[in-house]
């Protein structure tokens, strides 16, 4: 992990160096994955079968691709009862959190003859990926699904990678049935976007498909798209801890470890008034990591994309914030609030040394479905919003629309486009 002192210059170059990381740059993977959705649309739950042999390793049949009742059953039994309710304890916290997001369908009359409004609903059927193989991710299917619950989609579908044994990690399962998916599906990868996007025998075609992945599933997203709406392409998991010399060097680092041991690709950056904190940091981080699991992701990750940046001011720390627009931002100041109102662009944010950010992850109530790659300055978590559609109301009385009608006229005939002219003129030609 490097301690740089920062400078215009290798600003710069490290910007350009944590874009490397963008769905952007996977370009050489595109083939392949267009491949797959073709094999998808052609051969549908064959494809599926056969890519779940390929990729996974896994036999399936046209008779196991769903989770049955009784495999969900059997899952309760293989997960200890204080995870069951921890499970459930989370599942309440976003939920509650959630249904704060709602909105109402809304109507304005007015004397003058005109009402407009929005009205407000529910896409049919949603689609969530959860990813599978190296880890279980049971805080994925929470996320993705309770929104879509909250904001009443009428059928939720959930594809995952089985194992080679053709089972699926049994705290997936359980996870998904405490939010409420009803159905599930032993597919990962890009097919499995595919079946989402086109359909198969098996699997509806769903309006929306939500959910992280690997490159071939972000890819997969991206290809889609236009077929069916996605959250979004999402990239490796990033933190940004903004701290000065108040900081407690041992949190900073247990927090930027927390992700970096994602994956290779994650990137865990601090940037600080003091070179001090920096380098207590840096100890901590070598010290830590020797006793970690992931140890081997974790120092590729920092090698690649970890950085301690030291900054003359706390004015030239937010600006470089903005312009990271990290998918987790944690703020470790003496007066976190104060500098929380001057970041325009972050995730999430998490304020003092007791809000970490894998209190996000699991628990807190936020959705963890975060924009990356500085995709934060114009994208929002995963929100109920996501699930919605918005469709406008228009009503004018006779009066009305006389009141306006020439204004109307000459507006279209501005434009060229005199059938718009002529189909206001008609209702009041004598």
């Amino acid at each position: 992990m490097r301690t740089i002192k920062l400078s215009e210059q290798n600003k710069n170059e490290i910007l350009k160096e944590l874009m490397q990381r963008s769905p952007n740059q996977y370009g050489s993977y595109e083939k392949t994955v267009a491949e797959i959705i073709e094999l998808v649309k052609v051969k549908k739950d064959e494809a599926l079968i056969e890519l779940s042999s390929k990729f996974d390793g896994c036999l399936l049949t046209k008779d196991t691709l769903k989770v049955s009742k009784e495999e969900i059953a059997e899952a309760y039994t293989l997960v200890e009862e204080d995870f069951i309710r921890i499970m459930k304890d989370a599942a309440l916290k976003i939920q509650q959190f959630h249904e704060k997001q709602v909105k109402l369908s809304w109507f304005d009359a007015k004397e003058d003859g005109t009402i407009l409004g929005q009205k407000m609903t529910a896409i049919d059927k949603a689609g969530v990926y959860v990813p599978g193989g190296k880890a279980a991710y049971p805080s994925s299917v929470l996320m993705n699904i309770i929104p879509a619950k909250v904001a009443g989609v009428t059928k939720i579908i959930m594809t995952t990678p089985a194992s080679k044994d053709g089972t699926v990690t049994p705290e997936t399962l359980v996870a998904a049935d405490i939010a409420g998916a009803d159905e599930i599906f032993k597919v990962g990868g890009a097919q499995a976007i595919a079946a989402l996007a086109f359909g198969t025998e098996s699997i509806e075609k769903v309006d929306k498909i939500t959910g992280p992945g690997n490159i071939y599933v972000a890819l997969a997203k991206k290809a889609v798209f236009g077929h069916v709406s996605i959250d979004s392409i999402a990239g490796p998991s990033e933190i940004l801890v903004l701290a000065d010399e108040t900081a407690n060097p041992k949190y900073v680092a247990a927090d930027l470890l927390s992700q970096a041991e994602h994956d290779e690709m994650a990137s865990a950056i601090l940037i600080t008034t003091s070179q001090t904190l920096a380098d207590e940091v840096a100890v901590f981080i070598i010290n830590m990591t020797q006793k970690l699991e992931r140890k081997e992701i974790i120092e590729k990750s920092l090698n690649q994309y970890g950085f301690l940046l030291v900054v003359d001011s706390m004015e030239e720390a937010i600006a470089l914030t903005n312009e990271i627009a990290s998918e987790h931002l944690e703020i470790l100041t003496k007066n976190p609030f104060e500098i929380m109102t001057k970041v325009k662009h972050a995730g999430a944010i998490f304020l003092g040394e007791y809000s970490c950010e894998p209190l996000g992850d699991y628990f807190a109530g936020p959705n963890h479905v975060l924009p990356t790659n500085g995709t934060a300055k114009f994208f929002s978590p995963l929100n109920v919003d996501d699930f919605m559609k918005k469709t406008s109301l228009i009503y004018y009385s006779k009066d009305a629309l006389e009141k306006v009608h020439q204004d109307i006229e000459l507006f279209a005939k501005k434009e060229g486009l005199t059938a718009h002219a002529n189909s206001i003129q008609v209702r009041f030609e004598k």
